[in-house]
């Protein structure tokens, strides 16, 4: 299966092809509208601030085919770290901007308590808030690889699959409908992360009713 991978100047674009090949997709990476809009699945990596991957999303017109022709017709789409975040209704890093708005909440910065550091870089465990397609033999409690200093907060409860332990209970996978998002790195997390990532596509190649590929839609 062909896997968009969005190119909005901002990420790690190369590794995370490279894991969807190793994991049995086909990436093609892109900056196409029209790519986007007729692609089977989606992945929207990044790294960088909310407002910057924001602006670069706008400039190219991916805001409104993310929204408009990926989400609102059930295309599987994975935000990756800032990619997650920018599935937000708004971001707070600077200056307050307005997100995708595809999992309501906001994106705040991380306040652990003294000892611990801000970024958060390194492994740490997720645990499952839920059961979910994106998880399928995982453990809960597994290393994962996280680089970030901002954390969504969701609205909606129900919307996060997965945290990890960092002074409090940091959202670290979101689902809603046919959208997802992990916060840590899952082309860096060795085995664990490409099985998210095997899991990620055996569910959008699932026959089920597109909308509850990762969970039950709440739009």
């Amino acid at each position: 299966m062909q896997v968009a991978i969005v190119d909005y100047g901002m990420g790690n674009l190369d590794s995370v092809a490279r894991a969807v090949e190793e994991c049995g997709g086909r990436p093609l990476l892109t900056d196409s509208p029209r790519d986007l809009a007729g692609a089977a699945a989606v992945i929207l990596p990044g790294v960088g601030a909310f407002a910057k991957g924001m602006a670069n999303i706008r400039e190219r017109g991916l805001d409104r085919v993310l929204v408009d022709d990926v989400a609102a017709n059930d295309v599987p789409l994975l935000g990756v770290c800032l990619g997650m975040q920018l599935l937000a209704t708004t971001g707070t890093e600077g200056v307050e901007t307005p997100g995708l708005g595809l999992v309501p909440g906001r994106v705040e910065r991380l306040q652990p308590p003294d000892g611990l550091r801000v970024p958060h870089v390194g492994w740490n465990e997720v645990h499952h808030a839920q059961p979910n397609p994106l998880f399928d033999g995982i453990d809960s409690g597994r290393d994962f690889y996280f680089v970030h200093s901002y954390a969504m907060r969701c609205d909606d409860p129900a919307d996060v699959v997965a945290t990890a332990p960092y002074g409090e209970d940091v959202v670290a996978a979101v689902a809603r409908g046919s959208v997802a998002g992990v916060q840590f790195h899952p082309e860096k997390s060795q085995k664990a992360g490409f099985q998210l990532l095997r899991n990620f596509l055996a569910a959008a190649e699932r026959p089920v009713e597109p909308a509850l590929t990762f969970s039950r839609p709440r739009r």
